[in-house]
C-alpha cells in the first residue's frame, strides 16, 4: 500500500556496522515508511529489503575513492526530495552521529524547515572489535577508551592520535588505514613499539579478515594479509586479553532468536 505521508521530513538511520542483523528494530520500522531512502557504500544491501515498495532508494556513497554524489548534491537531494515526495531516510553506516555526517545534514535540513529525526545505530568502533573478542575497556588492562577518525576534513592524520598514544586508553582508529604508517610512528615516538594493534577489514560480515601484531610489526602483518579498507584499528591492551568465542551459525543465530520478533 502506497505510503501517503507527503510531510516534508528528514531521519538519519543508522545501519550498523556490516552485519544486517545488527541493525535496530526502531530503523526497521523507519524503512518501511520512507518514501525515499539514500543510502551510503557501507550499508549492507540486503537491508533495502526492508524499505517500503514503493519508496525510491537511490545509492549515495563513494565506492574506490569515486563518489556517486558530493555533500553538497546529497544536501540537495534531501531538500529536493523532501519536498516532492515527502518523507526521506539518510541511511548511514554504523551511527551516523560518530563520523557520519548525520548532524551535519540535519542542520542543513532544519534549515529549509524540515521535520528531522534520528535513529542511532550500532557503531563498529565498539561492534567490530567485540566481533572478534576483544573488549574496548577490561579491569587492570584499559579503563577508557577514545574512537578517532584517522585521517581529518584536510586529508591530514588527527592530532588526538598523538595524545591517545601517549595515554593508557584504548584507540579506535576510524578511516586510518591510509595513516597507518604515521599511526605508528606517533607510538614509536612515546616507547610502545610492543604495544597490541588489531586491524579487522570488513568487520562484521562474512568478508572480515583480521591482522594482529605490535605496533613494531603490524605494517608487515597488513602486507601479509592483504588487509585494507574499510578497517577498524584498535590499539591498546585489551588486544592481547580477547576472549575466545564461539562461533554460532547465522541460520542457527536466526531460528532461536529472531522468528518471533515483529520485523
Amino acid at each position: 500500500m502506497l505510503n501517503r505521508d507527503t510531510t516534508p521530513k528528514l531521519t538519519v538511520v543508522g545501519a550498523g556496522p556490516g552485519d544486517p542483523d545488527l541493525i535496530t528494530l526502531k530503523a526497521i520500522k523507519t524503512l518501511k515508511v520512507a518514501n525515499v531512502v539514500l543510502y551510503d557504500a557501507l550499508v549492507n544491501e540486503d537491508l533495502l529489503s526492508y524499505v517500503n515498495p514503493n519508496a525510491e532508494t537511490i545509492f549515495v556513497g563513494k565506492r574506490k575513492g569515486c563518489y556517486a554524489y558530493h555533500q553538497d548534491q546529497i544536501n540537495d537531494l534531501i531538500i529536493n526530495r523532501a519536498f516532492s515526495k515527502g518523507h526521506v531516510v539518510r541511511l548511514k553506516g554504523g551511527d551516523p552521529f560518530i563520523f557520519g555526517r548525520g548532524a551535519e545534514e540535519i542542520d542543513y535540513a532544519r534549515q529549509f524547515g524540515l521535520q528531522t529525526a534520528v535513529v542511532p545505530g550500532i557503531s563498529s568502533s565498539a561492534a567490530v572489535p567485540a566481533y572478534q573478542g576483544i573488549p574496548l575497556t577490561k579491569r587492570g588492562a584499559s579503563e577508557s577508551f577514545w574512537v578517532i577518525t584517522g585521517t581529518t576534513k584536510s586529508h591530514k592524520i588527527s592530532q588526538d592520535v598523538a595524545l591517545a598514544a601517549a595515554s593508557t586508553a584504548t584507540v579506535v582508529i576510524l578511516m586510518g588505514m591510509s595513516k597507518l604508517s604515521e599511526i605508528v610512528q606517533s607510538y614509536k615516538k612515546v616507547g610502545k613499539h610492543e604495544t597490541p594493534i588489531a586491524i579487522i577489514q570488513n568487520g562484521t560480515t562474512p568478508l572480515e579478515k583480521v591482522g594482529i601484531g605490535t605496533i613494531e610489526d603490524i605494517e608487515k602483518i597488513v602486507e601479509k594479509e592483504q588487509l585494507s579498507s574499510p578497517a577498524i584499528i584498535v590499539i591498546g591492551e585489551v588486544v592481547r586479553q580477547r576472549v575466545i568465542l564461539d562461533q554460532i551459525s547465522k541460520e542457527e543465530f536466526n531460528n532461536n532468536i529472531y522468528q518471533q520478533l515483529p520485523i
